[in-house]
């Protein structure tokens, strides 16, 4: 038989797959994968299932239907100050993931070179050198998670097409600073490159903090692509709908692959997601504080037990370092597999999200639970702790 893809056949099964195994199979907490155990807005999934029934259920435009698509512009100019074309300028996918093949598929031509910022999401690598790019990695360091400009900048080179920047940043739960992404704007512009920008939490970020867009700062209007997630918005991950804002010249070629990817996404969850983009500040503000007090909850209890805790500014993760709680030499892989197995509590090890010499020493926890689950696992992982020692 012929060989498949070399680039996709070499990677094995997501490690958020081959965790969630393994808390089923032992009956574990999971705060592992990156998704909350309790659905979103009762009156946005009305919405959604009542459209089901109303119809229309063929296919909708390939852009999307036109409520969504505008009121995501009204979106944009109510959080970002960006005044947005709806009908040139913004494109609904089936997902955020669909947006950024779509968006790399479209930009990358075989040899360029894209920058990314370790750790990172786990569909990015496999994406970009499936595009054919050459992948420049830098990184950000616990516990600051401070990006280093000068490494970022001698990572850039004639040959760089776009930066791939994840913000808030899964999963680090880093927040660029203003003066980061600054810094990242003044190359794209020395360089002559694009930035995808992943934004999918873009509202969930904490401590009175608010999101910049690197696309709301001078000179990147014309070189971003930024992406957002119905999902991580709205607690509704299983709907996969995502949305990218970005210039006619940038989104055109990237919609000649949405065309050619998945088309279209279901016509009734995009009118539910229409009806959800229109609530409140109440909605955007609970959201955000209900998730910070869960972080709180979470971080503090983790700080009891031993871990080292490192600073979450946004997205729904928590990263620990294990080795004070004396596991003796193993790394985050054996940690995870030990915490699954004896404590009843399965995270995800950090390593897993850089490309080679990772630190072996963290773990990820997920933490966008119900409270009692949170709690469970607190007092699972303190029993554990207590036992060892």
């Amino acid at each position: 038989m012929k060989p498949a893809n070399s680039i996709l056949s070499a990677y094995g099964t997501t490690v958020f797959e081959v965790m969630s195994r393994l808390a089923m199979e032992h009956q574990s907490i999971n705060l592992g994968q990156g998704f909350p155990d309790e659905d979103g807005p009762d009156d946005v999934r009305e919405i959604a299932a009542r459209s089901v029934i109303d119809g229309p259920n063929q296919y909708p435009p390939m852009m999307g239907i036109p409520e969504l698509r505008q009121t995501l512009g009204e979106h944009a100019k109510r959080f970002y100050n960006l005044d947005v074309d709806w009908q040139t300028e913004i494109m609904v996918t089936s997902g955020a993931t669909e947006a950024l093949a779509d968006c790399l598929f479209a930009l990358i031509e075989p040899g360029d070179e894209v920058i990314l910022i370790e750790p990172l999401y786990d569909s990015y690598l496999p994406i970009v050198r499936r595009a054919g790019a050459i992948p420049k990695l830098v990184r950000v360091t616990p516990p600051s998670w401070e990006l280093d400009l000068d490494a970022l900048e001698a990572a850039f080179s004639e040959k760089t097409k776009l930066i791939l920047l994840n913000n808030p940043m899964n999963p680090a739960a880093k927040v660029f600073s203003r003066i980061e992404l600054e810094g990242i704007a003044d190359l794209l512009e020395k360089y002559n490159a694009y930035a995808v920008c992943d934004e999918v939490y873009e509202h969930i970020v904490f401590d009175s903090e608010k999101h910049i867009s690197l696309i709301t700062l001078p000179g990147m209007r014309e070189r971003c692509l930024k992406i957002g997630s119905a999902g991580k918005t709205f607690s509704l991950t299983g709907w996969k709908v995502g949305y990218i804002t970005a210039a006619p010249d940038l989104l055109g070629p990237v919609a000649k692959t949405h065309q050619f990817m998945t088309f279209t996404t279901p016509p009734n969850l995009q009118k539910a997601v229409a009806f959800g983009l229109a609530k409140g500040d109440d909605y955007y503000d609970g959201l955000a504080k209900g998730l910070e007090a869960k972080r709180d909850f979470f971080a503090d209890g983790l700080k009891r037990i031993g871990f080292e805790v490192m600073h979450c500014a946004g997205t729904y993760f928590i990263t620990a370092d294990f080795r004070p709680l004396g596991l003796g030499d193993i790394d985050d892989v054996e940690a995870c597999r030990i915490l699954t197995l004896e404590a009843g509590v399965t995270p995800i090890s950090v390593s897993a999200f850089y490309a080679s010499d990772a630190p072996r020493h963290y773990v990820r926890f997920c933490f966008c639970k119900q409270q009692h689950i949170l709690e469970t696992a607190l007092e699972r992982l303190g029993n554990f702790v207590a036992e060892r020692r």
